[in-house]
C-alpha cells in the first residue's frame, strides 16, 4: 500500500447522521467538528460543506477507524495521503493530526479524523496545551443526539486562516453566545492569536 495524491480521490462526504449511524454504540468521546458543527449548532445546514471532520482523542482513533471498517484510513499532509498502516503513515500520525478515509469501494473520501490531545476524560487544545476541558464540557448534541464540538472550540481553530467562510460561521454564532461563552472564545483567542482582529467583536463594550 503506497502514497497517494489527494486529489486522486473526488470527496463524496457522509452527512453528520451517516457518521453518527456507523459509530452508534462507541464508548469514544468523538464529534462532529468544523464547519458542519456550527451548523449543528445552529440548526440548519446553512452552506454546502465539501467534506466532514470529526474529532477524537487521539489514543482512541482505532476504535472510530475500527468501526468505518469499509473506509481505508490515510495521513494528510502536503499533497500526499499516506495509509496510516505504512511505516511511514506511522511516522507522521505523530506529528499531523488529519486521517482521510477513502472508501474502498467507491474509491472517493468520505471523512477526515482529527487526532486531538487528551489526558483521560480531557481534551487538550493542540495549538495550546493549557486549553483543556472536559469532554462532557466540548460535546454538545442535536435533538436527535448527534454529538458536535461546541462552537467556542471550532472558531479558536478558525480564527487562525479567518476566511470567507470562517467570518461567516462567526458572524452567525455570536448571536447565539451569551456572555460567559463569548468572554471564554476571546480568552482562548487572545492566547493563542493575541491582538487578533476577531476580538472587537467578542468584546462586551
Amino acid at each position: 500500500m503506497a502514497f497517494v495524491h489527494p486529489d486522486d480521490a473526488d470527496w463524496e462526504a457522509w452527512t453528520p447522521a451517516e457518521a453518527a449511524r456507523r459509530l452508534q454504540g462507541i464508548d469514544v468521546p468523538w464529534r462532529v467538528s468544523a464547519g458542519w458543527a456550527i451548523d449543528l449548532f445552529l440548526g440548519r445546514e446553512r452552506r454546502e460543506h465539501d467534506d466532514l471532520e470529526l474529532a477524537v482523542p487521539a489514543n482512541r482513533f482505532r476504535e472510530v477507524a475500527g468501526a468505518l471498517g469499509e473506509l481505508d484510513f490515510h495521513v494528510v499532509t502536503a499533497g500526499i495521503a499516506e495509509p496510516v498502516a505504512t511505516d511511514a503513515g506511522a511516522e507522521l500520525m505523530v506529528t499531523v493530526h488529519q486521517t482521510w478515509g477513502l472508501d474502498r469501494r467507491a474509491r472517493v473520501w468520505r471523512v477526515d479524523v482529527f487526532r486531538e490531545p487528551s489526558d483521560g476524560d480531557t481534551w487538550i487544545a493542540r495549538r495550546d496545551e493549557t486549553i483543556r476541558l472536559r469532554y462532557d464540557e466540548v460535546i454538545e448534541h442535536t435533538p436527535d443526539g448527534i454529538p458536535y464540538e461546541r462552537p467556542e472550540i471550532v472558531l479558536l481553530f478558525k480564527a487562525k486562516h479567518a476566511r470567507a467562510k470562517d467570518e461567516a460561521d462567526l458572524a452567525a454564532v455570536l448571536p447565539h453566545l451569551g456572555r460567559e461563552r463569548r468572554r471564554l472564545l476571546a480568552e482562548w483567542i487572545e492566547r493563542v492569536h493575541p491582538g487578533h482582529f476577531w476580538l472587537p467583536d467578542l468584546s462586551d463594550d
